[in-house]
């Protein structure tokens, strides 16, 4: 039974279970075997093209998709001796942020990234991965801790965005953020930050101020959800796939304008049709910018990182005389 998957996915999926259905009833001696390797190339070829001509809506869905790994998955797949850290020692714990010091492949690294859950209980512990001031706070004290013992940074984003509560709000939660940033942008110590499914305005900033910005290919990064924009906009939140068009969110638009270093390749169909690839695909990346952010010091780290974000936005038009 098709359950937990999206419209555009339905046709390969119930050609998927069709396949598994008649591998089922062929036994071990392989009965049906030509009908077999007909569907799975009919299936492989479907694939591929409804993956090629996705739109900039469709990325959305995937990025949000209930299915994806999230900051915890890849912890597990990607790296070992993980050791949770909590509290922000000013107000709580707040689920909805992780951190901790970790190892990658003999690398020490403070790991902080943004968590959903899996199901209701865990959703409304976590508020969907929307964090509180405290999260941002602890994330901030982690980071710092990691400055002190000169050990690189990594955060994984994956939030609609702050959580937008009173209790948010009078605890200063753009305070929190803000203070994030400019903290973030001073750290001297790298940090390498990738997108994982949704970085949604400031709530995916306060993490994401790093010296390596990435993203997997389904994923978007925005200052405001698709809906909310036509919301705004068209005073029609149904108008969403409009605005994702016009809001350049998806991974190859964003690198495209220079906003990201570097777009992760996804198994064909998603990160959630083949999780273990996704990690080793992130673990590579990883390394790969760490090791090269690892000659640099400290000083020119900050000042990179300082050049690297004042020059986003900027733009030359020919036309113009100086």
């Amino acid at each position: 039974m098709v359950t937990s998957w999206l419209d555009f996915e339905r046709p390969v999926v119930e050609l998927e279970e069709k396949i598994q259905e008649l591998k089922a009833q062929a036994g071990p001696k392989g009965a049906v075997q030509s009908e077999l390797e007909e569907l799975e190339r009919q299936a492989e070829a479907l694939r591929r093209q409804i993956f090629a001509t996705l739109t900039p809506y469709q990325r959305v869905q995937l990025a949000r998709h209930p299915r994806r790994p999230y900051a915890l998955d890849y912890v597990e797949r990607c790296f070992t001796d993980w050791t949770e850290l909590h509290g922000d020692r000013h107000f709580a714990d707040d689920p909805a942020i992780v951190g901790g010091l970790a190892m990658l492949e003999g690398r020490p690294v403070m790991l902080i990234g943004q968590q959903k859950g899996r199901d209701t209980k865990e959703n409304l512990l976590r508020r969907f991965g929307m964090p509180n001031p405290e999260g941002y706070r602890k994330g901030l004290r982690l980071m710092r801790l990691a400055e002190r013992f000169a050990i690189p940074v990594v955060t994984l984003v994956d939030t609609p965005g702050a959580y937008p509560g009173l209790g948010a709000e009078e605890r200063g939660q753009a305070e929190a953020i803000a203070v994030n940033l400019r903290e973030m942008a001073r750290l001297l110590t790298p940090i390498v930050t990738v997108i994982i499914g949704e970085g949604g305005s400031g709530g995916a900033l306060g993490l994401a101020v790093a010296d390596a910005v990435l993203m997997f290919e389904n994923t978007i990064y925005s200052v405001i959800s698709p809906e909310g924009c036509a919301s705004i906009l068209w005073r029609d939140g149904k108008k969403g796939p409009q605005a994702a068009e016009a809001l350049k969110l998806t991974a190859a638009d964003l690198e495209r304008m220079n906003v990201v270093d570097a777009v992760l390749s996804e198994p064909v169909g998603g990160a959630h049709r083949d999780p273990a690839a996704a990690a080793a695909t992130l673990k590579h990346e990883l390394m790969r910018h760490l090791d090269g952010l690892s000659g640099v010091s400290p000083l020119e780290l900050r000042e990179r990182r300082l050049a690297k974000f004042r020059r986003i936005g900027v733009f030359h038009d020919p036309g113009l005389t100086p």
